[in-house]
């Protein structure tokens, strides 16, 4: 996992990004190396890189970044993300020393080829290397002086280099602006968050620097003792706090802007609070910035809020007093989804002053009686909430703000008590806080408390921002009563939804108590939310098709005129295919950029309940084509597809009815079966109680499998699993694809008895499969398709009893010299002996019925004549030729 804040794409406007084929020129100036990185404006960038002894014989790798040859500029120094190095913010460095900066960056301590050990931002190591560095700056012509040895600096950076910002502000003087993004102002803190330990997060941070030995001795051990005992002691808090922000917040005075992510359970909101208290407290300027994203995904705004820092930056460093550095405070607010893109609508709030996390605090009354808390043996499993390091660019924890729940909490393992329905739209912009009585069988009780949105009718649980506040309470055997601080948000509940206090035993990020005990939790108080009320959401701006719409809406209407075409809505549902699975009519998909070569054409056949279906052909048939125009995901350029009369179209309602199974299902591995499956159900959004999980768990026989680990499985009873998964809900239609793969053959019988258990309860099933063997076995019917075509579609009986061999069952055995007469008749081609009787194959001009009275001739007792052809034989009939 990459803690590093992801690349800032620069501190300009977009158009100024557009650089050219770059033309590069070397040459030696001093210790450096200059390169001229050509764009589009007039002025080179010159870059030279240098490695800097910082004394202690460690070395620093640097880029120093200028442009243009007048006069003396303010400087910036750019500071990376934990694990990165001065290459993610060389972008950031170009575009701000075109616009009229002296910019230096460099790798920290113990990355990219700087030497020395990680120490995370201590005193007398990074945050003596930022000092070492202004040196340097106060002695290039380029740069402009305060004074003597005093040059015109702000410092920038994200995460780790966020936090060297402020460091570097607290420690020396000559700082004049920072602008630190998505960072700490206590490490101790968002570690060891309330005495419990961020394990999760803490294990990334010692993998994403290249182990423990890479960190000082200091720092390796204290993980180590923390991580063994799951409980931070007096001397780990101290450590990480004599690094952090907080230890010099008293001397920080220069103008801060601090921006921090709101789908962050590393450095979450309250982090940035604190940092805006304390340095407005000492006189200086401080705005405050909550972004969409975070270190757990989502949108991180890149350009609006690098153009922010460039204004800020203006504004303080080069005291251009038109440089407007936007509103005190400011967030960023989802608002559904783009239709074109997908992507989730942004749109900015603001206040003209931060109104911190617990303004306009309102009263909800929550109800519920005293409740009883498992805290089970090694506290697994655990509860889920945030999800590190499976963020990616759109971020599961900003689903919160769209209506989607990612979180899980095991029965028996929390206590809830819940609101009633809020009677008008609430906005939270804060801290909410709570006050409950925990009573525990141990001395000391770990909870975490979280917040749900609840839709009517308890549907679709959220937890915005998959965030979780830890509570350690100590001395908790006699009972004490604890007043919770909730995690900062901002978010949206509507009306007619709830809201659910939950506090739970254990949680997925966090270390707890590994000995089993009992909490006892009840309610001492109203849940207080924060609203904000002078935080005001700005008006969307109209998107330009409000202006353009119009006139292509008459043109189009018109061209539609003209060629004698209409556009055609959706097709109405068939009442009589209502109980009809699947139809498919006339369908066909051309090859993209082909007029002629099809991938399916004019393919119709019919599924109805009950049946399990084989879908055959062999590679390039056509067969996943077909799927995938089946469930929607393709649209065909002619014909139909119609589940339960229902015309298919992407999103179509109808497929709420069908259930897929794509080889290769993902699980989280450390979570059990049954965790696995409730996790992808609570993201489907849909109410518990219509999963019928154990339908299907019944059907897919998993048995006391269920509460092991997934890593635990066979790769038998994971294809299983994954059936289970797309039989959640009972869908009417389930689809599989290759459901066998990877199986040995006790698993593959398995496997065809589940699939036929589904069957039998009235439902249908459609398996594409390569083993003919199987298909045979656990359908009752086929369709054959070749190269795009239907070849034949019907009963398994039907289709492999159209051959030419059969099978005369004869009832006693039959002795070689009469075997040996029937093979010489006329019409017959071989026949083999069997215990059954006699498989006879006839040539071209055999017959069933000449066959039998030639038998009677010879007296061999006739006691059955019928066809007998395997599924292999079939299938290579029908596609003979064709491979």
């Amino acid at each position: 996992m990459d803690l590093r804040l992801p690349r800032v794409r620069g501190l300009l406007r977009g158009w100024r990004r557009m650089l050219s084929a770059a033309a590069a020129v070397v040459v030696l100036a001093g210790a450096g190396t200059w390169t001229a990185v050509a764009g589009d404006d007039p002025a080179p960038v010159r870059r030279a890189d240098r490695v800097m002894a910082v004394g202690d014989g460690v070395r620093l790798d640097t880029s120093y970044f200028t442009a243009g040859s007048g006069g003396r500029r303010p400087a910036v120094l750019l500071a990376h993300g934990f694990g990165g190095s001065k290459d993610d913010v060389r972008e950031q460095a170009e575009d701000l020393a075109r616009d009229g900066y002296a910019v230096l960056t460099w790798s920290a301590r113990g990355f990219g080829k700087s030497t020395g050990k990680i120490g995370l931002n201590a005193p007398d190591g990074e945050v003596a290397d930022v000092s070492r560095l202004i040196d340097w700056l106060a002695r290039q012509p380029q740069v402009r002086l305060d004074k003597d040895g005093d040059p015109r600096v702000g410092v920038a950076g994200g995460s780790y280099g966020g936090a060297v910002a402020l460091l570097a502000a607290g420690h020396d003087t000559r700082v004049d602006a920072v602008a630190p993004a998505i960072t700490y102002w206590n490490l101790a803190d968002a570690l060891f968050p309330n005495g419990v330990f961020k394990k999760l997060w803490a294990g990334i941070f010692v993998n994403s620097g290249g182990g423990c030995d890479r960190f000082e001795a200091d720092l390796c051990r204290m993980y180590q003792r923390v991580a063994e005992s799951g409980t931070p002691d007096a001397e780990a808090v101290k450590l990480l706090e004599e690094r952090s922000p907080q230890a010099v917040g008293e001397r920080i005075k220069v103008p801060t802007l601090l921006m921090q992510g709101q789908t962050d359970s590393l450095f979450p909101l309250g982090q940035a609070d604190a940092a805006a208290k304390a340095i407005r407290a000492n006189g200086a300027p401080v705005d405050v910035d909550w972004i969409a994203g975070g270190h757990d995904g989502g949108d991180l705004e890149t350009d609006r809020v690098q153009a922010r820092i460039d204004d800020w930056f203006d504004r303080y460093l080069k005291d251009d007093e038109g440089a407007g550095t936007g509103p005190a405070f400011r967030v960023t607010r989802t608002g559904g989804v783009d239709s074109t893109d997908g992507q989730a609508r942004l749109r900015g709030a603001s206040a003209d002053h931060y109104p911190g996390l617990a303004n306009g605090q309102r009263s909800v009354p929550l109800r519920g009686r005293e409740q009883s808390v498992d805290n089970p043996a090694g506290a697994n499993p655990p509860a889920v909430s945030a999800l590190p390091g499976i963020g990616g660019a759109g971020g599961l924890s900003q689903l919160s703000s769209l209506g989607v729940g990612i979180s899980l909490d095991f029965p028996g393992q929390y206590a809830a008590f819940e609101s009633a329905p809020v009677g008008d739209d609430l906005r939270i912009t804060g801290s909410p806080t709570a006050t409950v009585h925990v009573r525990s069988t141990t001395e000391d009780a770990v909870l975490f408390a979280k917040v749900y949105d609840v839709g009517p009718g308890g549907t679709s649980p959220v937890l915005p921002s998959q965030l979780v506040t830890p509570v350690r309470v100590e001395e908790a055997k006699a009972g004490k009563d604890v007043t919770v601080t909730l995690p900062a948000i901002d978010h949206e509940v509507q009306k007619g939804h709830r809201l659910r206090l939950v506090l739970a035993s254990t949680d997925l990020g966090y270390a707890s108590p590994a000995a089993p005990a009992t909490y006892t939790v009840s309610l001492e108080g109203d849940l207080e939310v924060p609203t904000a009320p002078g935080v005001t959401t700005a008006a969307a701006p109209l998107p330009a098709w409000v202006w353009w719409l119009p006139l292509a809406g008459a043109a189009v209407a018109l061209a539609l005129l003209w060629t004698g075409r209409r556009r055609i809505a959706a097709p109405a549902p068939d009442p009589a295919l209502a109980d009809v699975p699947l139809q498919i009519t006339g369908l066909s998909k051309r090859y993209a950029g082909s007029a002629e070569r099809y991938a399916v054409r004019e393919l119709s056949f019919r599924v109805e309940k009950g049946q399990v279906l084989g879908l055959l052909g062999p590679n390039g048939a056509g067969k996943t084509t077909t799927l995938r125009m089946l469930m929607g995901l393709i649209k065909p350029d002619d014909g139909e597809v119609r589940v339960f009369g229902h015309a298919i179209r992407p999103g179509a309602p109808v497929l709420s009815r069908v259930g897929a199974f794509v080889e290769g299902a993902g699980f989280l591995p450390h979570l059990s079966g049954r965790e696995n499956l409730e996790l992808y159900w609570r993201a489907t959004g849909r109410p518990p109680e219509d999963a019928h999980l154990d339908e299907a768990l019944e059907i897919a026989g998993l048995g006391d499998a269920l509460a092991r680990a997934v890593r635990t499985y066979s790769q038998g009873m994971r294809q299983r699993l994954a059936i289970a998964q797309a039989m959640l809900g009972l869908p009417d239609l389930l689809i599989l694809d290759e459901p066998t793969n990877g199986l040995d053959p006790p698993q593959i019988r398995e496997m065809r008895e589940v699939m036929i258990r589904y069957a039998a309860a009235g439902r249908t099933v459609i398996v594409s499969s390569h083993l003919l063997a199987e298909v045979e076995q656990s359908c009752t019917h086929l369709v054959v398709m070749d190269r795009g075509r239907l070849v034949q579609a019907g009963p398994v009986a039907e289709i492999i009893g159209s051959g030419d061999t059969l099978l005369v069952g004869t009832g006693l055995p039959v002795d070689e010299p009469l075997v040996d007469k029937v093979a010489a008749l006329p019409g017959v081609a071989s026949v083999v002996h069997t215990d059954d009787g006699l498989l006879v194959r006839l040539d071209a001009g055999g017959t069933a019925p000449g066959l039998v009275a030639e038998l009677v001739r010879l007296e061999i007792p006739v006691a059955s004549v019928g066809p007998h052809r395997r599924l292999e034989d079939a299938f290579l009939t029908l596609i003979g030729g064709s491979a």
